[in-house]
């Protein structure tokens, strides 16, 4: 009953976080009310998700219902990692895609697609699973603004918004931290989906299998790079923005070509 007013007060809070961050960037004094609103809109999306689950018996992992909870969980790990790292500025980004998808989740209302048999092992693997394409995402973000700082600072003509982005080191710093992170619950997530799923490379599974592991080596062999070789700069944005639309054709790809273009459940 309660929940589409809920996932529409979550909309409207993360649009306003998203404008009260552009009003900084363009040189308006800083607003805390921005972070606190993406609080608020994180947690109503949080319940949205909680009153969705309750009301079909268990989470639909429907396209959109999916993509809903991968931008519920990317928020969340922005607002936490925002407290202790300059990474608030992202949200210009984030709040309004994760807005998009909880939008398109409660106008287009799909068929529930439940996992009947539901325990803690198939928990793992789907929260692991989550975590790390809601990690890296971020990290392939990060990874476009930092070409664009990068492309900027060397035409010395950076724009107001890169202006407001930490130092370009930092910046860099900050990727490998997101792309190591990502990568241990991707790890975690392959290894728990070898031993908990029953036929890994069943039909509509074995994509995602073959595309997350080649996801797995690409990012694995550029924190090596980076540990070995000291690689950086146009080298890692690219290779992280590889790994990740790997990463984003495993894990969405299938889901969007059969149930909104074959209409296929």
């Amino acid at each position: 009953m309660y929940t589409t007013p809920v996932g529409l007060f979550s909309i409207l809070s993360y649009a306003i976080a998203a404008t009260l961050i552009v009003k900084e960037i363009f040189g308006a004094k800083q607003h805390r009310l921005s972070m606190q609103l993406a609080w608020l809109g994180a947690g109503l999306h949080c319940a949205y998700t909680v009153l969705n689950v309750q009301n079909h018996d268990g989470f639909n992992f429907s396209f959109f219902s999916t993509a809903s909870l991968a931008g519920l969980v990317i928020c969340f790990l922005l607002l936490i990692a925002s407290l202790d790292k300059p990474v608030a500025k992202l949200g210009v980004l984030i709040f309004p895609v994760a807005a998009a998808m909880l939008a398109l989740d409660i106008h287009y209302p799909a068929t529930p697609h439940l996992i009947v048999n539901h325990n803690w092992q198939m928990s793992t693997h789907i929260l692991t699973s989550i975590l790390a394409f809601s990690l890296l995402n971020i990290a392939a973000l990060q990874a476009i603004l930092l070409a664009i700082q990068d492309q900027q600072l060397r035409h010395r003509h950076p724009k107001r918004f890169m202006l407001a982005l930490p130092p370009l080191q930092a910046m860099e710093s900050l990727l490998f931290q997101m792309i190591a992170t990502g990568l241990l619950f991707l790890t975690a997530s392959l290894v728990t989906g070898f031993f908990f799923v029953e036929d890994l490379f069943a039909q509509h599974l074995v994509h995602k299998t073959v595309l997350s592991i080649l996801a797995w080596i690409i990012f694995s062999a550029l924190l090596f790079g980076r540990i070995r070789y000291g690689w950086r700069g146009q080298s890692a944005i690219q290779w992280t923005l590889i790994g990740f639309t790997s990463l984003l054709l495993a894990y969405f790809g299938s889901k969007l070509v059969l149930e909104l273009i074959l209409k296929k459940v």
